[in-house]
């Protein structure tokens, strides 16, 4: 087990480097700072941004935001999920409905939402529609999984549908879920980030980075991107240390 984590680091590790290779390749070949900025000069405006006051402001809107449109998602695909686990009128009724959002482009969202609400509450519902299927896909899934399993035994005891749910259900197929929110909060990040870059939010990451590349100053817009990046690796992180505390606790 240790020699694979080892292994797996220096994967991680050599994954980097490629990046960063092909990053200096990149900049070599074009040599021109308004297209391709060096790296020196990428995580030199990067420590410029972490002392300004200003990023932090911007850096705390695309969080909240985020972590608003998050667990809207959660709550929208657990209800959801659960309607059409208990109800076979339901799932299809949701089935069009769901395909739908998967296919609806964003930019057409946010210029939509536009219409209808400022620019600080459009990226929030764009990445609610964005996140919420994905949500109900995994959590319909878990639920199935869970219910095929165990739901033949739930029926011989006569254990009501909402008990089931409740009770059996939902804690059985919380683990596969739970090992999933990392990875689509960081989703949700991105999605959050560019419907601030189209709506031009003040106060965010997505304005920040809709000014830099307005005034030319790429640094600023590479240095942005990095710690947005940056930012989904810490949260996948921490959902993922959670969804293993669980687990053991649940062992």
């Amino acid at each position: 087990m240790k020699r694979d984590k080892l292994y797996n680091f220096l994967c991680s590790l050599v994954a980097v480097a490629a990046i960063w290779l092909a990053w200096l390749i990149a900049y070599v070949s074009v040599k021109n700072d308004y297209v391709i900025p060096s790296v020196g000069a990428t995580f030199r405006e990067m420590g410029r941004l972490l002392g300004q006051a200003a990023f932090w402001r911007a850096f705390g809107g695309t969080v909240l935001r985020t972590v608003e449109a998050f667990f809207l998602s959660f709550a929208l695909g657990l209800v959801l999920s659960l309607c059409a686990l208990l109800s076979g009128r339901a799932r299809a009724f949701l089935a069009p409905v769901i395909s739908l959002l998967r296919t609806v482009p964003t930019m057409a969202l946010v210029l939509i939402f536009l219409l209808w609400t400022s620019p600080a509450a459009a990226p929030v519902l764009i990445a609610v529609l964005v996140l919420m299927p994905v949500f109900y896909a995994s959590m319909l899934a878990a639920l199935d999984e869970v219910k095929n399993e165990y739901g033949g035994l739930a029926r011989a005891f006569k254990v009501g549908r909402a008990r089931r749910a409740a009770l059996m259900y939902l804690p059985l197929a919380a683990p596969p879920v739970l090992g999933q929110m990392g990875a689509t909060f960081s989703l949700g990040l991105k999605i959050t980030v560019s419907g601030e870059v189209l709506s031009v939010t003040a106060r965010s990451l997505g304005g920040m980075m809709q000014q830099a590349q307005g005034y030319l100053e790429i640094p600023r817009l590479m240095a942005l991107t990095l710690l947005t990046v940056f930012v989904g690796f810490l949260f996948e992180a921490i959902f993922w240390l959670i969804s293993k505390a669980i687990v053991r606790w649940r062992a």
